[in-house]
């Protein structure tokens, strides 16, 4: 549960009244009704840049598979969007997996060998975790033996891939944009609210816990 006090010890001290606006207008955008998933993708970048999509099209959570290439994030290509999305780091994909079904997702493989559902007629209504594979070899067997649904872009070239970067700014670009233009609800809730203000008031805030440290020893 959120520290009330302390959030509005921080917010009166630390931020300014535009920072605090921004914060409230930028949640009001944000959504846990689909979240992405990426399995051991090769290049640092295309890692990077897919939080990027997801910090500016409104997607608080992402996930990603750690298993074979490395756990850095390229912060230059993040452009800081690591401080605002919240990245959710595995192992192996049978945890994410476990992870993403146990918070209420469904499975949506992305792959464009299968043809159960193009962009334009995915059902949004349902809260969906989207996976994306690496570049190299696609979604592992596991993630498409346990997929409750497939989704692919509609090409109409010789080429019949995207970068993984390039695909997931599509989809991601078009799923929240028709579902800021629906009924259903897909705002955070008040206490996600609260969590991310204080989330972000302490990323913005230089020497936190130093600050954190002291104001719990004043309050004791």
């Amino acid at each position: 549960m959120t520290d009330l006090d302390y959030l509005r010890y921080l917010e009166e001290n630390f931020l300014t009244e535009a920072r605090k606006q921004r914060f409230l207008e930028v949640l009001a955008n944000r959504t846990n009704h689909f979240t992405i998933a990426m399995e051991d993708v090769y290049q640092l970048h295309n890692t990077s840049a897919v939080m990027r999509s997801c910090e500016v099209f409104g997607v608080q959570q992402l996930h990603v598979v750690e298993e074979k290439y490395g756990k850095r994030i390229d912060k230059e290509i993040a452009m800081g969007a690591q401080k605002w999305v919240d990245v959710h780091r595995f192992e192996n994909i049978s945890d994410c997996i476990a992870h993403v079904k146990g918070k209420g997702y469904r499975i949506v493989a992305t792959t464009p060998h299968h043809d159960d559902c193009l962009l334009a007629d995915f059902d949004i209504s349902e809260r969906s975790a989207i996976f994306f594979g690496t570049e190299r070899d696609g979604l592992s067997p596991e993630v498409i033996e346990q997929a409750d649904g497939f989704l692919k872009i509609p090409m109409v070239g010789f080429t019949e891939s995207l970068n993984i970067s390039v695909s997931a700014a599509i989809v991601i670009e078009n799923l929240t944009n028709r579902l800021r233009r629906s009924d259903i609800d897909w705002k955070l809730s008040d206490d996600e609210i609260l969590e991310k203000r204080l989330d972000w008031a302490r990323h913005s805030i230089k020497d936190i816990e130093r600050i954190e440290a002291r104001y719990y020893e004043n309050t004791k």
